[in-house]
């Protein structure tokens, strides 16, 4: 995976605002890429919390807290070794000043929420945990507005609502019970679309200054730091998972974490924050088309009409052209 991309030499991993040149499709096939991934991993996660994958494993009901903890803390190990071998532990040192900024980045915006993504879904169902999280393009949209670095017009406005609308549609969140109102299940939802809005914004920011290797191993280092503290490694010893469930939970590491955030990041250096998480609500998509085939369940007319408004939405981000006011300076 990583040996795909050319990692930049340690003297160019800091990037001034000048030295970054927009290429929108690309980024948006990369985050394209990213959701596939996350989709897929969904489906996954999903039946870690009900038992229903490897029932025999010792990975049955595994909860929220193990699954976010193990798929930084693999990712973040697999990362940093990789990186060592080939640049070296000096190359990968960075400024006081910036530090906070990606432990910030790991903890406000990885390690809340992938947690809170996941208890929304053990909590309530997916639909309630998808489209209460996919309002994040809402709050990005007001907070690049409301900073200067976007102007508000009726197009954007319109794309964000098509790709929120349309992702109603594709989860069947109009159909009876299709939502699941648990108080707890909602409100980490919603604190999980915030947290989904900050890492855009915040991601964006950093990635003007490093390459997405610094950033990606940053912040899952301090994910992983966090979830050390808040459930030591013992708690996880003591569980007596068996080797396949190990095997299962690096694996998920990989398809949840580590390879879809690099690409994910490398769409989010090429694209401003508002197109960038546009383009991410392709992953309620994919998830659906993913257990469609996996189960051979048919999508309806009106999962059909929510892909294509989704679809349509991101081909109306990507025609609108690059914003003339990118972030200059950091997320406060």
């Amino acid at each position: 995976m990583a040996r795909s991309v050319e990692a930049p030499s340690p003297e160019s991993k800091t990037l001034g605002p000048q030295a970054d040149t927009r290429d929108p499709l690309r980024g948006f096939l990369y985050i394209g890429a990213a959701t596939f991934f996350w989709g897929f991993s969904a489906t996954l996660g999903r039946a870690a919390f009900t038992g229903r994958l490897l029932p025999s494993s010792g990975i049955r009901g595994v909860n929220p807290v193990i699954l976010s903890q193990c798929r930084t803390g693999f990712s973040f190990l697999a990362l940093a070794s990789w990186l060592i071998a080939r640049r070296g532990v000096r190359s990968l040192q960075v400024p006081r000043r910036d530090l906070a900024k990606l432990g910030l980045l790991g903890l406000a915006g990885l390690a809340v929420s992938n947690y809170c993504y996941y208890l929304a879904i053990q909590r309530t169902n997916v639909a309630t945990a998808i489209i209460v999280q996919y309002t994040a393009p809402v709050w990005v949209l007001l907070y690049m507005v409301a900073r200067g670095a976007e102007r508000l017009t009726v197009s954007k406005m319109g794309t964000v609502l098509l790709a929120i609308t349309g992702i109603a549609l594709v989860i069947g969140l109009f159909r009876l019970g299709g939502i699941q109102l648990d108080v707890i299940g909602v409100a980490a939802a919603l604190v999980a679309s915030f947290s989904f809005a900050y890492y855009n914004v915040a991601g964006h920011y950093l990635l003007e200054r490093y390459d997405r290797w610094t950033v990606l191993l940053y912040a899952t280092l301090a994910a992983s730091l966090f979830w050390v503290i808040v459930n030591p490694p013992s708690k996880i010893i003591a569980a007596h998972y068996s080797g396949s469930a190990w095997l299962f939970l690096a694996v998920f590491s990989f398809l949840s974490m580590l390879l879809p955030f690099t690409l994910y990041f490398a769409g989010l250096k090429l694209l401003v924050p508002t197109k960038a998480i546009i383009a991410s609500c392709l992953e309620p998509v994919f998830a659906i088309l993913i257990a469609a085939i996996a189960l051979k369940e048919a999508i309806g007319l009106v999962q059909a009409i929510g892909i294509a408004m989704v679809l349509g939405a991101i081909v109306l981000a990507q025609r609108s052209g690059s914003d003339p006011r990118p972030i200059t300076g950091p997320v406060d």
